[in-house]
């Protein structure tokens, strides 16, 4: 078994242990095998390759065949349980999670700060220990992305990424897994992105461009995202040979884009901030005017949960809106990743284009 240190996003080290031995590098990734992602930790997509992220999308589309379109019975994760920390409530984290575990055999433990001694009663090490010695997986949505880390580094066991203020993986995974299935390929797509710089744009901008996509940004000023996420960013879509561009303007971002995405422009958390923020985001709402400048193919993208003022409900609710079937990917993607990361499985259906 191989070790070694990486730097993650914050300056802290990541240790990684794998089966899997460096073979060279890739879009400023170090590329790992793309076939086996038994015990990793999902805290960030920055930390996975595109050969590493195909492998999940592969593997969520194979589960959502074999089990949705086929009706097979794949209790995968039989006699494994999960801890399901939720900080932050949910619906579609908390109900794909739940569910897609339990349809594959394993037993979810949903625990809120209610439920558990988190750093109240109890250290988060001392939580973090305890959980692994009772559980196989812990996926927790929290507040601090710190948090995450110190779950990762303090447990023995894999540790994913509910959400955190940096990064949301698991969203994003399914954001691609539905472009996959609408466009056959995510290689050469424009996607623009409408709104706040958050952990959902964060999570585009450290991975798209290892599948080939360009990505064009529109927030408001004093609403960019992470000054240390664009930089790095910036330099892996130069790496990777894709463009990255942002501005103020929503229509100058729109520009050919054949995906627009917005999100909430008041996470939770900052309610109190909802006036000024409603203000500085006035211009921003998506709507069929926006896909005017957009390419004829152009389709919409949002995480939910959905606010008018964020996009119109022409667009919304047209033919033009998948985040229906987005919402649904959350379940397949979440449990192709629980199973690529607790098994060995290897998907059944022919790898899909990329």
């Amino acid at each position: 078994m191989m070790s070694f240190t990486l730097r993650n996003l914050l300056g802290r080290s990541i240790s990684l242990s794998n089966k899997c031995s460096v073979r060279s590098f890739r879009c400023g990734q170090v590329m790992l095998s793309a076939t086996n992602l038994k015990g990793r930790h999902l805290l960030t997509l920055k930390d996975f390759n595109g050969e590493e992220i195909k492998q999940l999308l592969w593997t969520s589309a194979d589960l959502k065949m074999r089990i949705k379109d086929k009706g097979e019975a794949l209790p995968l994760l039989q006699g494994k349980s999960i801890a399901m920390i939720f900080e932050k409530r949910s619906t579609r984290t908390r109900i794909s999670t739940e569910t897609g575990f339990a349809l594959l055999g394993g037993h979810p433990c949903f625990l809120t700060t209610q439920d558990i001694h988190l750093g109240i009663n109890e250290s988060r090490k001392d939580t973090a220990r305890v959980l692994s010695g009772m559980t196989d997986l812990i996926l927790a949505r929290v507040y601090k992305h710190s948090e995450l880390q110190q779950l990762a580094e303090d447990g023995s066991v894999p540790v994913i990424n509910g959400l955190s203020e940096l990064y949301h993986p698991i969203q994003i995974l399914a954001d691609y897994l539905t472009l996959q299935e609408h466009f056959g390929s995510l290689t050469g797509l424009t996607v623009t992105w409408i709104g706040d710089g958050n952990n959902v744009l964060h999570s585009f901008m450290l991975s798209a461009p290892k599948l080939g996509m360009h990505l064009r940004v529109a927030t408001p000023k004093g609403f960019e995202p992470d000054a240390t996420v664009t930089t790095f960013a910036k330099s892996l879509s130069e790496k990777c040979g894709t463009k990255m561009f942002f501005t103020n303007d929503p229509l100058e971002a729109a520009s050919g884009a054949n995906v627009l995405v917005t999100d909430t422009w008041v996470s939770m958390g900052q309610e109190e901030e909802k006036a000024e923020r409603l203000k500085a985001f006035h211009g921003y709402q998506i709507t069929m005017k926006t896909g005017q400048y957009a390419a004829p193919n152009w389709i919409f993208l949002h995480c939910l949960p959905r606010k008018p003022e964020e996009v119109d409900d022409e667009v919304f609710y047209s033919p033009k809106s998948l985040v229906f079937q987005e919402a649904e990917n959350r379940k397949w993607t979440i449990m192709g990743a629980m199973v690529s990361i607790l098994t060995d499985y290897t998907p059944k259906r022919s790898k899909p284009k990329f």
